[in-house]
């Protein structure tokens, strides 16, 4: 078949034999990855013969997919040159997005799945933030920290953001020295407008707090320490080189380049990143990383770009979630290297892409924060065609206008044993269709999930993998308990007032009634809520999706709320502006809504007992940041 610069499939054109190396860069024939056959050739085939099987094709495409091994994990060093490291934040930097409150439970699950999907780092979390995150990133550092995962036994580095000061890195310490591979990420602004006008300190008192605060977290015993000059992209050139020099002397591992509010255009990150490279004295004993904010939408290829200049750490969020815009994207960054090798010098990962469908799920499920239908790789539409041109395209062959598979990233979902839920199904079966999703929980969760799953199975002829993970979500990942739904009862209509009465049990089993009226069946039954737990609270957001199709489908609410600072009984948090989802499942819309309501309260009143047990709650709560 004749070459073209417009190949099919994004493998189609990683043929090492075929490709002309960059002036100046490592040719892809160096790779240490075995040769790739080359899929135009089964292309050629299927043009010959409209008949030829696509399997042999499909084959084709997953053996250029196919990349050499990961390497040892060395804190300052990486073997392979070509090896990016990939470091996810979205248990972190993910969490910040306003209403994306994930609970302890929450949060240990993903970090699974995070595994399994096979990212280098995971950032679980900010310790110093509040005691409930402390518990939170422990937790995940001694279960994800040190279990092996996949076929080559992978087991991530488990990291803690810490500001630099003493108190934060002890924080960030004792959360992940359980971990296997412990990390402290510590960070200092240090461009001029953050360095003036939020810390009011002199560059040289910059430096030296940072080399203080490196030398410290090093001190406590910890091998791996990430450093971040926050705001990077608007610093000083010159100044950014000196305290980078400065951070790796006093034992910095990793050196994080955040452009922080998502200033920069591709060719200036990427030039940011080599010129560091090339200027930075000590450079090659530490990992340059990146950090990009999606403010401008760049946040995606800014990664690139530094990747290509040289960083070999990239972090990322799986579905880009994150502070303001968000950050750059797991799934696309990593397609992206995956599907544009031979143009990015032969760079890969170590992630598992098969398991990206079910990570976007995962976090969509826990965070609340669902993607648009026309999000790159994970969004509804991104392997839809409407158009008939594509339609008939895609009908003769799949490569005319997909330029990766759905199966790359694991879309869809087989079912080898052939299992389709009911009523009359067991909890062998739904134990099993559990671990095929993903999921792992204990015997009292299975028989409490069993017990909602048997009340769907009656009213529903089947059980699809969406009802299950939402039943899922709404019996097993809530909040801690403080206030269960009981029974709830509500009558609307034309001919009067809505009115719902609501019973919930307390966590001694103690049950309380409130009764109201509202504008509609879930008003009354909110201010029924509001009547027996008596916290102030504003109802920010409200939706509620169909799970799946027809009129028997399970819905899943989602609510935000913060307190009412209007009503003194909330200043105990003294921190009016912190927003508080949760999310509920049930056939019954009204239903759904309460206990989406509960779960987002239950939230509220396990954050305000955190912060009355906290001796230091003034500092605590100052402790959200941008990086």
């Amino acid at each position: 078949m004749a070459s073209s610069s417009a190949k099919p499939y994004c493998c189609s054109s990683l043929n090492p034999a075929h490709s002309t190396p960059v002036a100046g860069r490592t040719a892809l024939s160096t790779l240490p990855a075995a040769k790739p056959r080359r899929f135009s050739h089964g292309l050629a085939a299927v043009a010959a013969n409209p008949r030829a099987s696509r399997t042999a094709v499909l084959r084709s495409v997953h053996a250029c997919l196919a990349a050499p091994r990961r390497p040892e994990y060395v804190p300052d060093r990486i073997d392979d040159p070509n090896y990016v490291r990939i470091f996810d934040t979205t248990l972190r930097d993910g969490e910040q997005s306003p209403g994306a409150t994930m609970t302890s439970a929450e949060k240990l699950v993903v970090a699974r799945q995070l595994a399994r999907l096979g990212v280098d780092i995971i950032e679980a979390g900010f310790p110093a933030s509040s005691p409930d995150d402390l518990d939170a990133v422990r937790s995940i550092a001694i279960e994800v920290g040190n279990t092996p995962v996949g076929e080559d036994g992978h087991v991530p580095v488990i990291c803690g953001l810490s500001r630099c000061n003493k108190r934060d890195i002890d924080a960030a310490w004792e959360a992940v020295r359980h971990a296997r591979k412990p990390r402290i990420h510590t960070f200092i602004a240090t461009s001029e407008i953050h360095m003036q006008h939020k810390l009011r300190k002199t560059p040289d008192q910059v430096v030296a707090i940072a080399r203080e605060m490196v030398a410290y977290a090093r001190s406590l015993g910890c091998p791996d320490v990430e450093f971040s000059p926050e705001d990077a992209g608007r610093s000083n050139r010159e100044f950014l080189y000196h305290i980078l020099e400065e951070v790796i002397k006093a034992g910095a591992t990793t050196l994080n380049i955040p452009d922080t509010v998502g200033y920069t255009l591709p060719h200036e990150f990427g030039k940011l990143i080599a010129d560091i490279k090339a200027n930075t004295p000590g450079i090659e004993n530490a990992i340059i990383s990146t950090h990009c904010q999606n403010d401008l939408g760049l946040a995606s290829a800014n990664t690139l770009a530094g990747a290509y200049a040289g960083a070999r750490q990239l972090e990322v969020t799986i579905n880009g979630i994150g502070e303001r815009a968000g950050n750059a994207s797991l799934e696309e960054v990593v397609m992206a290297i995956k599907c544009r090798r031979e143009l990015l010098d032969g760079l890969y990962t170590g992630i598992n892409s098969q398991h990206i469908t079910m990570t976007s799920k995962m976090v969509q499920e826990h965070s609340g924060l669902h993607v648009q239908p026309h999000k790159a790789i994970v969004g509804a539409n991104a392997f839809a065609h409407e158009s008939g041109i594509h339609q008939d395209g895609m009908l003769k062959f799949k490569g005319t206008y997909e330029i990766i598979s759905p199966d790359d990233i694991g879309l869809t979902r087989a079912n080898e044993f052939g299992i389709v839920l009911g009523k009359l199904s067991g909890r062998h079966a739904v134990r099993t269709k559990l671990v095929e999703l993903g999921y792992e929980i204990n015997d009292r969760e299975f028989e409490d999930f069993f017990k909602r799953y048997k009340e769907v199975a009656e009213k529903k002829k089947r059980v699809t993998d969406e009802d299950i993970e939402a039943l899922l979500s709404d019996e097993i990942f809530q909040p801690k308990v403080i206030w269960s739904l009981g029974d709830v009862q509500a009558t609307c209509g034309t001919l009067g007032l809505s009115t719902a009465t609501v019973k919930l049990i307390t966590l001694d089993g103690e049950e309380k009634i409130g009764c109201s009226v509202g504008t509609g069946p879930v008003d009354a039954a909110y201010k029924a809520v509001d009547q027996i737990i008596q916290i102030p609270t504003i109802l920010r957001e409200y939706s509620m999706t169909s799970v799946t199709e027809g009129i028997d489908a399970i819905a899943t609410t989602r609510v935000v709320i913060t307190g009412d600072v209007s009503a003194n009984k909330y200043a105990l948090t003294g921190h009016s502006n912190r927003s508080f989802s949760g999310s509920g499942a049930a056939m019954d819309v009204v239903v759904s809504s309460v206990r989406a309501y509960l779960s987002a309260l239950n939230k509220m009143s396990s954050f305000v007992g955190a912060i009355k047990a906290s001796s230091a709650a003034p500092e605590t709560l100052s402790a959200q940041t941008t990086e």
